[in-house]
Formats: C-alpha cells, sequence, structure tokens
C-alpha cells in the first residue's frame, strides 16, 4: 500500500504539471499574448493550489478516500478541460470565466493532493522520511512533465488528447489504489465513479480529432478539407465553393479568392527595384504562393526558400488542389527548400541573395516575435547583395499601426533604409509591407507586366498614406524586451473587442 501511495505521488505530480501547461499553452493559442496567459494562469494555478493545500487540514479522517475522490473529480475536470476549451471558445463571451474557473478548480484539487499523500504516509514512516520521499517523487513528476509537453505530448498527441491521456492516469491511481484495499473498505460508489470516469476518457480520447474539428468548424463556420497538428502548429484548410482559406493556429493565412493581392504587393514591388535579380531569398512562404510570384520573373535563376515546418511545405507540394494554386511553385528546378528556424538559418548562412521577401506570419508570440527584432533584422542585412532589396510583411497599418511602424523603426534601427507601403486585400482590410535596403531604397520600379493587381501604373499609389495611417514615432523591437508581440495583441484586442 505505502510503495503504491508512493507511486502515485510521481504519476499525480507529473498529471498536475501537464494541465497547468495546457491551460497556459490553450490560452495562448486562442488568446495570444502568450507571456501574459502563461503568468497569469500559472499564478492563478499555484494560489488555487495554495488555497487546496490549506483546505487539506480540515480532512480530519479517511484522508485516503478523500484522496481518490480528489484524483477522480481531477482526472474528469482536468482530462475534459482541453476538449471543453476549445468547444466553448467560438460559442461563449465570457470565455475567461470558464478559462481560470477551471484553472482553480483543477488547481484546488492538486493542492489536496500532497498533503493528503503526506498525512496517509507518516502512519508507515517517520515525518522526515515521508517529506523528502514525497517532495522527491513529487519533483521528479515535474520534470517528466515539463520534458514530456514540448518534445512529445504537443508535437504528437496534441492538447486534447494529452488532457485525457493525463486525465486517466489520474483515474487509474484512484482505481488502483481501491483496487488493492482489503476486503473490509472496498469503496464501491468510488469504482464506479472513477470506472465512468475512465471510460468516458477512454472515449474522449479516441474521439479527439473530432472534437477537434468541430471545434474549428464552429469557430471558422467554414467546411474543414484538411487538419493537421504539427510539431510547431494547427494547420486547417477550408473551402467553400471556390473559396480555399488557410488557417495557422487558428489565424488566417490566405483566401484563395484574394492571395493575389498580398502576394504580388508582398514580391513585385521589391524585385521590380532590383536590376536583373537572380538570386532570391524567401524567409516563411510555406504555401508557396510569394514563391510563385518570385518565379514569374524569368531572369530568376535560384529561389530559396526558409520554412520551420516541413508538413507545410509538404502539403501545399503534394497536394494538387494547393500545388494549382501556387502554380507547383516548390516543383520548379529553381527551388530549394530548406525547413529550418529562420532566426537560426539567417545567422549561419553565408549566401548572398539579390533580394529577400519576408513572409512570416504576425507577431503573435515571442517565438515569432524574436523574427521582427533588430537582433534578426542586422543578421538578415548581412545576407543581402549590394543593391539588394528587402521586403517584409508588417500587417495592418490601420488595425494595428503602432505595431506597424514598430517594424518600420526596428529595420531603421537595424540599418536599414526603409520605404513603407499598403494595400487593400478584402480578407485582411489594409495590410502593410515595407521594403528595405543597405542603401537608398530606390524611387521606382520597373514592375513585372501582367499582374492583377500590382501594375506599373498603380504601384506608386501604394507608397501614399492618409493621416489615420501616417507615421508615428514608435521604439525598435529587441530581442531582450519583444515590445512588439504586446503593441501587436493590444491593438489587435482593442480592434476586435
Amino acid at each position: 500500500m505505502a510503495l503504491a501511495l508512493i507511486a502515485s505521488v510521481f504519476v499525480v505530480a507529473t498529471c498536475g504539471l501537464v494541465y497547468e501547461l495546457l491551460a497556459s499553452t490553450i490560452a495562448s493559442y486562442l488568446l495570444g499574448d502568450s507571456v501574459t496567459q502563461f503568468s497569469t494562469i500559472i499564478g492563478v494555478y499555484l494560489f488555487a493550489m495554495g488555497i487546496g493545500s490549506w483546505c487539506s487540514r480540515y480532512a480530519k479522517r479517511d484522508e485516503l478516500r478523500l484522496f481518490i475522490r480528489a484524483e477522480i473529480l481531477i482526472a474528469l475536470i482536468g482530462g475534459w478541460a482541453a476538449a471543453l476549451l476549445f468547444l466553448m471558445f467560438p460559442v461563449i463571451d465570457q470565455f475567461r470565466v470558464l478559462l481560470y474557473a477551471l484553472v482553480v478548480g483543477i488547481g484546488f484539487l492538486v493542492g489536496l493532493e500532497i498533503p493528503l499523500l503526506m498525512r496517509i504516509l507518516k502512519q508507515d514512516f517517520d515525518f522526515r522520511e515521508t517529506v523528502s520521499t514525497v517532495l522527491t517523487f513529487d519533483y521528479v513528476g515535474a520534470l517528466a512533465a515539463s520534458l514530456l509537453f514540448p518534445l512529445i505530448l504537443m508535437p504528437f498527441i496534441g492538447m486534447i488528447r494529452t488532457g485525457f491521456l493525463f486525465g486517466f492516469a489520474n483515474v487509474a491511481v484512484a482505481i488502483a489504489l481501491i483496487a488493492i484495499q482489503p476486503r473490509g473498505r472496498k469503496m464501491p460508489v468510488e469504482m464506479l465513479a472513477g470506472i465512468a470516469v475512465a471510460v468516458s476518457l477512454v472515449i474522449g480520447f479516441i474521439g479527439a480529432e473530432r472534437v477537434q474539428r468541430f471545434a474549428e468548424t464552429a469557430s471558422l463556420e467554414e467546411p474543414i478539407i484538411h487538419a493537421t497538428s504539427t510539431p510547431y502548429q494547427r494547420i486547417v484548410l477550408t473551402r467553400r465553393g471556390d473559396n480555399i482559406s488557410l488557417f495557422l493556429n487558428g489565424n488566417l493565412q490566405f483566401s484563395s479568392l484574394d492571395e493575389y493581392r498580398y502576394h504580388e504587393a508582398l514580391v513585385l514591388p521589391a524585385l521590380g527595384r532590383v536590376a536583373n535579380p537572380r538570386n532570391i531569398l524567401i524567409l516563411g512562404g510555406g504555401d508557396g504562393l510569394a514563391a510563385r510570384e518570385v518565379l514569374r520573373h524569368t531572369s530568376v535563376e535560384h529561389v530559396t526558400l526558409v520554412d520551420l515546418d516541413p508538413a507545410m511545405t509538404q502539403l501545399f507540394t503534394d497536394t494538387p488542389l494547393l500545388a494549382r494554386l501556387n502554380e507547383n511553385s516548390f516543383s520548379d528546378p529553381r527551388m530549394t527548400v530548406i525547413n529550418a528556424d529562420g532566426f537560426n538559418w539567417v545567422r549561419q548562412d553565408e549566401g548572398q541573395y539579390d533580394a529577400v521577401i519576408v513572409d512570416f506570419p504576425d507577431p503573435t508570440s515571442l517565438s515569432i516575435g524574436k523574427l521582427y527584432t533588430t537582433t534578426f533584422y542586422r543578421a538578415l542585412r548581412q545576407r543581402l547583395a549590394p543593391g539588394g532589396i528587402v521586403s517584409v510583411q508588417s500587417g495592418s497599418p490601420f488595425v494595428a499601426p503602432q505595431a506597424y511602424w514598430t517594424i518600420a523603426a526596428t529595420l531603421e534601427e537595424a540599418g536599414f533604409s526603409t520605404r513603407p507601403y499598403h494595400a487593400y486585400v478584402p480578407s485582411f482590410g489594409d495590410w502593410g509591407f515595407i521594403l528595405a535596403a543597405n542603401g537608398r531604397v530606390p524611387e521606382t520600379a520597373d514592375i513585372l507586366p501582367g499582374g492583377r493587381f500590382v501594375t506599373r501604373a498603380t504601384e506608386p499609389a501604394l507608397f501614399e498614406f492618409p493621416p489615420d495611417m501616417a507615421r508615428r514615432d514608435a521604439e525598435p523591437n529587441r530581442l531582450d524586451n519583444q515590445l512588439l508581440v504586446r503593441t501587436f495583441a493590444d491593438e489587435w484586442r482593442r480592434y476586435d473587442g
């Protein structure tokens, strides 16, 4: 019995930290601003654990039964929490109330566990031995959770299935402890409750992908034709009629009805300012659409595309529907695709490029925000050939003007000269880009003929800003502060309500 209880310390410690990491990650995924979400979720969770630990003193007898009941409740609430959060996010206004209610509930119950276990174990061990043993297994369990979560659970199991899996681990502890009780101490009610919860968690685990798709369908309001979780992101494709849309981590990346406006604006002004562009670097752009616009230039001899997620580039290479959209750009003999972290790759690469197209996602997290810092842009300057041009997608100068001009200030702080511009893309609204060069950015461009949106006649108007989007003072985004991530989140939150 004592050995079983000690083993359960490791299990419940691992489960407890996994629930904490899950809640923080889901909050970041759904609400953005990862620093705020992780800080507040962890703080509230630990506070609730403290309350639970304090309340455990009122359990005067039958601590084992109370511990088993706590395990069953944790399994039920913690196991289903991730699925419930994803299902409720599209349909309730007060999502944060539900989020923090679950965090408090799970934290409170987890806070009960260790004090109860220590009081049960002190019947068989010296108090000092009990404390050291319980804390040792508790800390080892925390280490296991902290390693498993980012390396295995998130990339290969997913958030919803992870919740069900560790909920089952909790209820398995409860059922095992009941099963080894002497005949006179059997707990039929607890056993039935434990079995019922275990069955529900198994069903949930099996149907997790359906739950995820149901939640995404409700949120996106369009039929999903492809959805997958990779070690780096959640990729979802929807289709309604002729329109195909790509969502990464719930954020729209393009709509096939108007994506040509975005990608022509991103690519043509840059390449039009380079005499005979031959060697081109694309950072991001794993859908191959920016590459499509680059490869239309007959002078281009080689394109290197660096995108973190191999699942993304493979999807847009092998799927006929998507390959038609990017005009088989990944199969072009001039293309080289490298799946790597752009931040590190640029700092290690020794190539020189006539143009660099920076098509990273919006800076919604610190991991993406580092790609908009002075550190990254200084490294990027080293990759630019004489007379070369960089084009950077920079968000909306209308919705998030402070974030937009922060990117411009960051490029300038890194040593670039800049020319900001913007274009109207119906799916996104007014969207901004910035040209950057080691020398002066040319005023005029030799725009490739045949564009549906950007032409020699329309291109000059892109550089005109009305007063409500005019330049404003902004601090550069540095690696040690990442103020852009917070600025971006605050401005979009005000706009979205």
